[in-house]
């Protein structure tokens, strides 16, 4: 199975960005990990901070399941769930923080209802849960 993992904004930054929050693991640390727990998958990554470019990455339309961490887009982009409304494949969305623990602008997203689940609070580890889920 192709799995497709999107990252949105200020992701770049995981391992040094409010480590409180986000920890201190790397993407590429994370990534290193699911390929050896998850060998029979084809593991792909993509980040941007820009919104239209990670609905471009998701029209490619070259993966089997998606897992998407929309960043600050969760809250706002109409258009990223409106692109994930018309993704007829398995999609997870992941929130490394708990959401619901947070400023109350962070407790909604606008693009949960287009996707099939949604993790949150479960640290990095909720990339390996969300593909997991996907199995």
């Amino acid at each position: 199975m192709k799995v497709l993992i999107v990252n949105g904004p200020n992701l770049n930054l995981l391992g040094t960005r409010e480590p409180e929050i986000y920890g201190t693991v790397s993407m590429d640390d994370c990534l290193e990990k699911l390929r050896s727990e998850f060998p029979s998958h084809e593991i792909q990554y993509y980040q941007s901070n820009i919104e239209g470019e990670i609905i471009n990455r998701l029209q490619d339309n070259d993966f089997d399941a998606l897992v998407i961490n929309p960043g600050a887009f969760t809250h706002y982009s109409y258009a990223i769930a409106d692109c994930l409304k018309n993704i007829q494949k398995p999609k997870v969305e992941v929130h490394i923080s708990n959401i619901y623990k947070r400023e109350e602008f962070r407790q909604k997203s606008v693009t949960a209802a287009n996707t099939d689940a949604v993790l949150s609070g479960f640290g990095m580890d909720g990339y390996g849960l969300a593909i997991l889920s996907l199995k």
